[in-house]
């Protein structure tokens, strides 16, 4: 932009007019912070009043603007030039209120319309989040076409952007064009979903979001993963909640030697039922089974075999199985031994044969 341009447009500039709409602006916001200090008391609502008058103060100052200075010369005035394409104040405030009422509309559509429409059909929570993630995608996409539109820049422009952008991903964007292609597989696909239960590096956690680059996983311990996208392709995950969500719990124990072992499976079995009736997750079909695994250094190695509906609840589930088999073993007087070694002595020196 030269500078005898510039000078132009501040001369066009109108400073009372200027310093009405300033004013204007200045008391919407302090209209906004009034009312969201008042709507504090309302706790269980504040959340919906904020976004609600966040976007009329957002969209209300901009179209206040526009309508304002509809009649101004500077509003129209070309500032900077990009090839052919002169760019003005008023151009801009149309592009942003196309993009941010898109950002809005993607919002509203995905917290409110849809979830109807997924309960009708049962979707479950995984496929929720794609059809989610694609409408928020194509909104965008739309909205951005058509602001670029707006403001007149030829769209034929855009193959020069996309050579651009080829060149930058042979040199140095694999990576993140990897995990973006990565991304989509994963919402279509679907190895893995939000909501599903799964293992990485030996350790537990949920998927959140599935994002361009890469899927948040939170841990049981409350902790938040963020994995490249890539990865779940590429290396081997165990994903709990795939296809069948029920899950075999594996519970060792051992007993004494010289225990009879038909009561300690006619023990663990009961321990089983006991737990299914206060937690519906453990199934009975498929039947528990106890595994006699063999003769260990100092005990008898059973495995007790279980199946769950929930893989959510192993954790507690095995916890409350372990109590429940310590509780019954030391009823029936079964005892639970540790580790033993016994030492055998061949010679001993006279001194400390003497002593003893």
């Amino acid at each position: 932009m030269k500078f005898s341009t510039f000078l132009e447009w501040v001369n066009g500039l109108h400073l009372m007019g200027v310093i009405v709409a300033g004013s204007v602006v200045v008391g919407i916001i302090l209209l906004r912070i009034m009312i969201l200090w008042s709507a504090k008391k309302f706790s269980n609502t504040y959340p919906a009043i904020r976004s609600i008058v966040n976007w009329f103060t957002f969209y209300g100052a901009l179209i206040f603007l526009l309508m304002y200075f509809s009649d101004s010369e500077w509003m129209f005035t070309s500032f900077l030039k990009i090839g052919k394409v002169e760019v003005t104040i008023f151009l801009i405030i149309v592009a942003i209120l196309i993009i941010s009422l898109a950002s809005r509309i993607s919002k509203i559509s995905t917290s409110v319309f849809l979830p109807s429409l997924y309960n009708r059909y049962n979707l479950d929570k995984g496929l929720r989040f794609t059809f989610d993630r694609i409408i928020h995608y194509t909104i965008m996409v739309i909205a951005f076409i058509i602001s670029l539109t707006t403001v007149g820049i030829d769209m034929s422009a855009l193959t020069v952007f996309a050579g651009i952008i080829s060149v930058g991903i042979g040199f140095g964007l694999q990576n993140i064009a990897s995990n973006f292609i990565s991304g989509i597989i994963l919402l279509f696909e679907r190895p893995i979903k939000v909501g599903d239960r799964v293992i990485v590096d030996e350790i537990i956690g949920d998927v959140e979001k599935i994002n361009m680059r890469a899927t948040i996983i939170k841990t049981l311990d409350n902790e938040h993963i963020i994995v490249p996208n890539s990865y779940f392709l590429e290396e081997k995950v165990v994903n709990r909640s795939f296809s069948d969500p029920r899950l075999r719990l594996v519970v060792p124990i051992g007993v004494a030697y010289g225990t009879d072992v038909e009561k300690v499976r006619e023990l663990l079995l009961e321990v089983v039922t006991e737990e299914q009736e206060v937690t519906s997750s453990v199934l009975l079909h498929p039947e528990p089974f106890v595994n006699f695994v063999g003769f260990g250094e100092s005990s008898l190695d059973f495995e007790l075999f279980v199946w769950i509906a929930d893989p959510n609840q192993f954790i507690v589930i095995k916890s409350n199985l372990n109590f429940r088999i310590n509780r019954i073993l030391s009823d029936h007087s079964i005892e639970i031994p540790f580790p033993q070694r016994d030492i055998h002595i061949r010679s001993v020196e006279k001194t400390i044969e003497k002593k003893l």
